[in-house]
Formats: C-alpha cells, sequence, structure tokens
C-alpha cells in the first residue's frame, strides 16, 4: 500500500507545471522595492554603471521567473517583461504619493524615510501595487504570491485584483482585508481591523462584483465592517469604528456604532 502511495506521489509530481518558487518571486520584489527607494536600500552605488548592472540583473530574474510559467503566460515572457518594466515609472510616482499621504496623515510620522523604511502599511501598498501590474498582465500565481506574502508579514490581506486610487494610507496595518472586487477611490484613509468583503463567499459568485466601492476621500476607523458587491460608500464620509455595513451610504456621510448604556435604580420594595 505505501508503495502504491509513493508511487501516486510520485506520478502527481511527473504531471504537475513547473511553478516558480515563492521564495525566489519574494526576494525579486524585495531587490526591486530597493531599487525603487533608496531608503529600503542597505547600500549605495558607487557609479550609474554599478547601479545598471544590478538593474540588469533584476530584469534576468524576472525573465527567469516569467519563462518558468511560459506554457500558462498570456504571451511571451519576455514582451510581457518588457509591458511590466515599463509601467515602473508610473507605479514609483503612485508609491511616493502613498508615502506622502500617510506622512501627511499620521501624527507620529515624522519623515518620508521613516514611513518608507518602517511602515507596514506603505509596505503591504507597495506590494499590492507591484503585485497588481502582474495581475493586469493576466500572469497566474506571481500577483498572489507576492500579496500573500506582504499578508504574512504585515497582517495586511489586498487581493491584487482590488482597483485602489492614488494617496492610499493605511494607519496601524494590522488585520486589514480588502478583497478582489474592491474599488477604492483617491484620498481614502482605512484604520487597523478594516474589512472590505463580500456578503456571500459562495463559488458561484466568483466572477461578479462582490465586494464595496469606496469613493474618494472616505475614512474608515477601526473595526469597521463594509460588505457586498453593490454597497457603496459616497465620497467625503466618515465611517466609525465597529461599524457593520452592508447597505450604500451617500456622500459626506457620518456613520458610527451607537452603544447604549442604560443604568437602572431600582426603587426598593417596601411592605
Amino acid at each position: 500500500m505505501e508503495s502504491a502511495f509513493i508511487r501516486k506521489l510520485y506520478q502527481a509530481h511527473q504531471a504537475a507545471s513547473d511553478i516558480p518558487s515563492p521564495h525566489l518571486v519574494c526576494n525579486w520584489l524585495g531587490r526591486l522595492l530597493t531599487l525603487l527607494f533608496p531608503d529600503l536600500a542597505e547600500h549605495r552605488f558607487q557609479n550609474i554603471r554599478a547601479f545598471e548592472l544590478h538593474f540588469q540583473n533584476m530584469k534576468l530574474e524576472l525573465y527567469t521567473i516569467l519563462s518558468t510559467l511560459q506554457g500558462q503566460l498570456p504571451g511571451d515572457a519576455e514582451e510581457l517583461e518588457a509591458q511590466y518594466l515599463k509601467r515602473l515609472p508610473e507605479v514609483h510616482t503612485i508609491l511616493q504619493k502613498d508615502a506622502e499621504a500617510i506622512l501627511a496623515g499620521d501624527p507620529a510620522a515624522v519623515s518620508l524615510t521613516e514611513v518608507i523604511r518602517t511602515y507596514p502599511g506603505f509596505y503591504a501598498i507597495a506590494v499590492y501595487r507591484l503585485a497588481h501590474e502582474f495581475q493586469k498582465l493576466a500572469i497566474p500565481l506571481i500577483p498572489r504570491i507576492l500579496t500573500e506574502d506582504a499578508h504574512r508579514k504585515t497582517g495586511v490581506d489586498i487581493h491584487p485584483a482590488a482597483r485602489i486610487g492614488e494617496r492610499f494610507c493605511i494607519d496601524h496595518a494590522t488585520g486589514i482585508v480588502i478583497g478582489e472586487t474592491v474599488e477604492i477611490g483617491n484620498d481614502v484613509k482605512v484604520y487597523q481591523g478594516v474589512t472590505l468583503g463580500a456578503l456571500s463567499v459562495k463559488k458561484e459568485f466568483a466572477q461578479t462584483k462582490r465586494h464595496p466601492t469606496i469613493e474618494d476621500r472616505v475614512i474608515i476607523y477601526s473595526g469597521a465592517t463594509i460588505l457586498g458587491g453593490n454597497t457603496v460608500v459616497g465620497h467625503d464620509s466618515i465611517i466609525g469604528g465597529n461599524v457593520w455595513l452592508t447597505k450604500s451610504v451617500p456622500a459626506h456621510s457620518r456613520v458610527y456604532y451607537k452603544n447604549v448604556i442604560e443604568h437602572r435604580v431600582d426603587t426598593p420594595i417596601t411592605s
């Protein structure tokens, strides 16, 4: 029986498709982030040629990773590599705006270097944005490998297919869930413990809009849960802590959880 089981496992291994090592993919992303942000780098380059060589090595690593998936890719690995790298300048600009939004929105933040180097919220956003570019190119596995690694490191779970606008701010970056079909506008701020999720997890709804839409300049405080593909939070709204929201609210709304405490003094019964 053991021999038959081992043979079955061996056959499964022989039939399995090649996949890139998650360790290799995540290490590559780490090196990319150090190129994009010198605040994350461990050393300085002596000259432009050394920097260009490092960049070329990073490109080669990306091509190697994509080549592993060649049979599952929507196109040629080299062309997809070029398309991805072409998007880096714009992604870098957007991430700079995210870092500035965190610095402006957190009274405890003292510099951009501190935000970029130490804030898990910025790290989670950076990984999401870089993974999202792979997602838009219909490259399998890599987007989810990256965002799940960020999830493990930061406690922030952002699906790589979510659509998030500019100047996104995550404060305290713990226990946040942002689902696959979430749409977030510009200048949105989210605190710890927020869930932007689905009302139903049934598989037949997989290809539908299951998660909420958050319009521009919305603030969502800690512990709030907003569910449903038809749920829209209008622009310039504030969603208070621990709110459970499954219906749309108009622009400029203020939604709070109301805790009512009754203080009752019983009158003693006298005979």
